[in-house]
């Protein structure tokens, strides 16, 4: 205690000095809103950049996870390959045809590759950050997926990062179909769960089973149609017994999440625009439409 008190005593001078840094420093930023807006922007970058380290070496250490994950993904798909070119042949099928249009639909859509820095599952209302911003052509309202399935929609975009809208957040609602069935709902988080969801609004006239998969219905123009979203467990009845609701297992792990791609729509971005130019023209005239 002594020692401490004379370093005290020897030093107090720097020890003034620097509290009037800070004072001065907090007082420059707050009350001059130019260089608040400067500490924000060198802020922001500095925590991207700290997040995006920390994500770095999280990510070396679940290497081998991942590979597990990859390699059980493209057996997958191999199999999955291999059943579609057998049902091509059996429905005596053009397979040039319908390697043309399906190339044609792939380059409707720009896939950029992206890493999460930051995640969270814990909350009501998570968010991700990814290290993919405006200067690399990401916007908001963009959709983002992986290699497993849906991931959810940038929210806000910066120069060089993006904050996401993951399904694990109260906030997000995303049209799904059911595979093969014809079905839709909105898919929906209630918080407990970061491996489960629950899809609201699916009729009751409605036939399925157990262990079939939802995925995006492609009716919004955020996700192309055919994303995985996740399997059916369980179903109940919504809480006015209209219709029914779905819990579903999550084909993502967001708690693994790592690389992840955003979706970009080539007409997407004219769509938007022209149905927002809609709409501000109607709320500006308010014109009377008569038929």
């Amino acid at each position: 205690m002594h020692n401490l008190l004379a370093f005290f005593t020897k030093n107090y001078h720097w020890l003034i000095f620097l509290l009037l840094e800070v004072v001065s420093g907090v007082m420059l930023f707050s009350y001059n809103s130019y260089q608040g807006s400067v500490w924000i922007s060198s802020a922001n970058v500095v925590v991207g950049k700290v997040y995006e380290w920390e994500a770095g070496i999280e990510q070396y250490f679940s290497l081998t996870s991942l590979n597990e994950q990859l390699s059980d993904r493209n057996v997958f798909l191999e199999q999955e390959v291999g059943r579609l070119r057998r049902q091509v042949v059996e429905l005596g099928i053009d397979s040039t045809e319908l390697e043309r249009q399906e190339m044609e639909h792939v380059n409707q859509y720009e896939w950029i590759p992206a890493k999460v820095v930051s995640n969270s599952v814990n909350s009501l209302d998570n968010l991700m950050t990814i290290n993919r911003g405006t200067a690399d052509g990401v916007e908001a309202d963009m959709g983002v997926v992986c290699g497993t399935g849906l991931v959810g929609v940038v929210y806000q975009a910066s120069e060089h990062y993006s904050v996401v809208l993951p399904l694990l957040n109260r906030r997000s609602r995303v049209s799904s179909i059911i595979r093969g069935r014809g079905y839709f709902g909105y898919v929906t988080w209630n918080g407990l769960n970061p491996m489960r969801a629950q899809v609201e609004d699916i009729p009751r006239h409605a036939r399925f089973e157990k262990n079939d998969w939802l995925e995006t219905s492609g009716f919004s123009a955020i996700f192309p149609p055919g994303i995985s979203i996740g399997k059916i467990v369980d179903v109940e009845d919504s809480p006015d017994g209209m219709s029914y609701r779905l819990h579903i297992l999550l084909s993502t792990d967001f708690s693994m999440l790592r690389d992840v791609c955003v979706v970009t729509d080539k007409g997407m971005i004219e769509r938007m625009h022209l149905e927002k130019a809609a709409l501000d023209s109607l709320e500006r005239y308010n014109p009377i439409v008569r038929l």
